[in-house]
């Protein structure tokens, strides 16, 4: 048919599918603020999103399904923020970087990594995404011990261990600190900092 281009119309329909995908996950990270993960509905989700039910289901099948996409896109940004922490040749620089990291994240998706860590044990697709993420952060923080001189190994007292307690150990702290204000955030930054590098053996 002539001026008609399938490629170019492939195109356009994947940047709306894209804008529409997007503005399913905001109104869902809104509506988590707003009434919570029980009270909302798939039906305030696409009413939020301005789409009908008919249409948010074209893309998740409940909403479950949309709260893990959120989870997975939020998880995301926090690897891609931290994930130069692990290559930085300065321990006591990628351990500032990588708490000043969690912070920002945490300041702007509180919500939503605590609906994460709520959700982790009852459904098993967040629980997955938790947890591998956790793994990558586990692995940068162990990089980050290793380079400062803490040895590699299986014993408690080495590094895989010791990074496995710090993840958790700031998990919950950030997780508490929240729930309260970002001052309580920046708190519980500086507390996880020192422990790090009281970990990695630089204090003094």
């Amino acid at each position: 048919m002539p001026g008609h281009h399938p490629a170019r119309s492939r195109r356009a329909a994947e940047r709306k599918g894209d804008v529409r995908e997007r503005a399913i996950l905001d109104t869902c990270e809104a509506l988590l603020a707003h009434k919570g993960y029980d009270a909302m509905t798939v039906g305030d989700i696409a009413q939020g999103a301005g789409i009908t039910r008919g249409a948010l289901y074209f893309y998740y099948g409940s909403k479950q399904e949309v709260v893990t996409a959120l989870v997975a896109r939020t998880v995301e940004h926090l690897w891609e923020r931290s994930r130069a922490t692990a290559e930085a040749d300065e321990p006591r620089r990628a351990i500032a970087a990588a708490m000043q990291r969690t912070v920002e994240l945490w300041n702007e998706h509180g919500l939503v990594m605590r609906t994460a860590i709520d959700l982790s044990l009852t459904v098993p697709e967040i629980g997955e995404l938790w947890n591998h993420t956790a793994d990558l952060f586990i692995a940068a923080i162990t990089a980050v011990l290793e380079r400062a001189g803490i040895q590699a190994g299986t014993a408690p007292d080495q590094a895989p261990a010791m990074a496995r307690a710090l993840c958790w150990m700031i998990e919950r702290t950030f997780y508490h600190a929240s729930q309260e204000s970002r001052e309580k955030l920046q708190d519980a930054s500086a507390t996880c900092e020192h422990i790090w590098l009281t970990s990695a053996g630089l204090t003094t």
